[in-house]
């Protein structure tokens, strides 16, 4: 929105000409998001506390838990606010990407705030029942999908990129949509899942969307795409603005997140920032880049699968309590040393994702 404000200043002071440059946007995302969050957490965090919006704790998690019940939820609504304010004024809006990244972030919010809603104000333990929430998770991952498969104008669009390889470029045909619902609704349902302790998801949400942001620059960049012999995505450098203004969004949320919280996140934004993060993941083409970089989240995932699975087939489970964050408490780690220690495995996960760029 301010980058048609600010070409049309251009023509009268040549001072904000600099708007136009897409490092300079994403700073400005990554600033405004983040002053968004701070300003405005705690007016949300005393109004949650007046309406009495808490969250219920498991009586069969860790101890330590219980004395969280009652600490507001429902806070990814100001991280969702303050991606979409900082997006609309930064981006370019004539940009489909955008616009693509945008609404499934909201498809995949109003999911998770209808679910949070029939929880802790209508008191309905079950929340959106399971088949509805993955009916309506399907209809965003698909259409999404869909409308990526009909606007592929290159090869390098709808091919799966595998890293350490130059030319290792696998062509997916309409397996593409298949691909992309289940990299957008499984990462969406990842985050979720890895959202359980104080700060837990959201520093790896941060941590792997500044460098899916990172990503995007370069492949929306021609030089630097043939240089690193990865896709060039016509467009896809404005997601770099998204991405930035996601990191300062998640930045400023947590510093009202971290232990002790004194608000959760709750499934509108856990759920609508992993599927951001996964079809920002999918138009760049680096979805198992992406893989590896959010191994936190594929380990809680497959943390849960594991033992569901194991305990209809044998009556036994694997780990004390999934998700696997759960486990390692019941071992006996405090709260912030799980999440501490999940952090840095992020950190090495994304430098090493970032790494293969270079390493083909």
């Amino acid at each position: 929105m301010l980058l048609w404000l600010a070409d049309f200043l251009a023509q009268y002071f040549t001072v904000f000409g600099v708007v136009k440059y897409l490092t300079f946007r994403a700073i400005l995302g990554v600033l405004t998001s983040l002053g968004i969050s701070l300003v405005f957490g705690p007016k949300m965090i005393s109004k949650l506390n007046y309406l009495q919006i808490g969250q219920s704790i498991r009586t069969d998690g860790p101890e330590s838990h219980l004395s969280k019940t009652g600490t507001p939820t429902m806070g990814g609504a100001l991280i969702l606010l303050s991606i979409f304010v900082s997006t609309l004024l930064w981006s370019d809006l004539s940009n489909h990407y955008v616009w693509v990244v945008l609404l499934v972030t909201f498809v995949f919010g109003a999911v998770g705030w209808v679910d949070d809603y029939r929880k802790v104000v209508e008191k309905n333990s079950r929340g959106l029942p399971a088949r509805w929430k993955y009916f309506w998770q399907s209809v965003g991952g698909l259409g999404a999908a869909i409308f990526l498969y009909m606007a592929g104008c290159t090869g390098a669009e709808n091919e799966l990129i595998v890293p350490f390889f130059k030319e290792v470029a696998l062509p997916l045909g309409a397996f593409y949509i298949l691909l992309t619902y289940f990299v957008i609704v499984g990462s969406s349902n990842a985050v979720n899942l890895t959202d359980g302790l104080d700060g837990l998801a959201i520093m790896p949400t941060v941590l792997v969307g500044g460098a899916l942001g990172l990503i995007a620059y370069l492949a929306g960049n021609v030089q630097f795409a043939d240089y690193l012999h990865i896709p060039y995505v016509h467009g896809a450098g404005e997601l770099g603005v998204f991405c930035a203004a996601l990191a300062g969004a998640g930045l400023g949320f947590l510093w009202f997140n971290t232990y002790p919280a004194q608000v959760f996140m709750g499934d509108v934004g856990a759920l609508a920032l992993g599927a951001a993060l996964g079809v920002v993941a999918v138009i760049v083409r680096h979805e198992i880049v992406f893989f590896i970089m959010s191994g936190v989240f594929v380990l809680e995932t497959v943390s849960v699968i594991m033992q569901v699975t194991s305990f209809k087939l044998t009556g036994r489970r694997i780990f004390r309590m999934a998700p696997i964050h759960h486990h390692f408490e019941l071992k006996g780690w405090p709260e912030p040393r799980v999440i501490v220690r999940f952090w840095i495995i992020t950190v090495i996960l994304v430098l090493f994702g970032l790494a293969t760029l270079k390493l083909r």
